[in-house]
């Protein structure tokens, strides 16, 4: 399955993960903490994300190439709109 993996720069990384686990638990598989979150898509792809002090680390797996180009645009979009006061976050995606 193709990996992908960004580090996005933000005092606000633990927020903002709890924020869109919350969000998309209403609909999707979701286990978060303050630090760690995990949200399992339909179809088998897979967003973790870790907070750190300044940054949120975050991976996107999927079964097939299309599907991992998609999801970074879902993810990046999301976190972008918890982050309207630092939107559009910098996402340096690095392909596995």
């Amino acid at each position: 399955m193709p990996i992908t993996a960004a580090t996005v720069p933000t005092t606000h990384a633990s927020r903002y993960l709890q924020q869109l686990c919350k969000h998309w638990a209403h609909k999707l598989e979701v286990s978060f903490t303050a630090e760690h979150g995990v949200v399992t898509f339909p179809g088998g792809a897979v967003a973790t994300m870790d907070a750190g002090v300044d940054s949120l680390a975050v991976q996107v797996e999927a079964p097939d190439a299309e599907t991992l180009q998609q999801m970074k645009g879902v993810v990046s979009r999301h976190l972008d709109r918890f982050a309207f006061r630092e939107a559009p976050l910098p996402f340096d995606w690095r392909d596995a």
